[in-house]
């Protein structure tokens, strides 16, 4: 199985082709992707930091999505305060064509 290890605004996904994925928003335009890891099920490429001549294509499918609704609450003791706080984080979403 082919997979690799990128990293997309400094956070690392491991990833396969074909694969669909949700990121930190992205905006219009395309990221800069690094390639920590390749693996071709018998090889394994590890860079120092990135690997050189290896490419990932992406496609992003859609540039903006809300993710689950996260509640915070905060609270002191003896004091009566109580507040509570939800918010929607927002994804891109990409897809992953062409390990390489």
């Amino acid at each position: 199985m082919k997979y690799a290890v990128i990293r997309i605004k400094n956070q690392q996904y491991k990833v396969s082709e074909g694969e669909e994925l949700l990121v930190d928003k992205l905006g219009t335009d395309k990221p800069e992707v690094g390639v920590l890891l390749v693996s071709d099920g018998k090889k394994v490429r590890i860079g120092k930091p990135e690997v050189k001549d290896a490419k990932v294509k992406i496609k992003i499918l859609k540039d903006e999505e809300k993710g689950k609704k996260l509640h915070v609450q905060t609270f002191k003791a003896k004091s009566r305060y109580r507040r509570k706080v939800g918010f929607r984080p927002l994804y891109s979403r990409i897809l992953i064509e062409k390990i390489s």
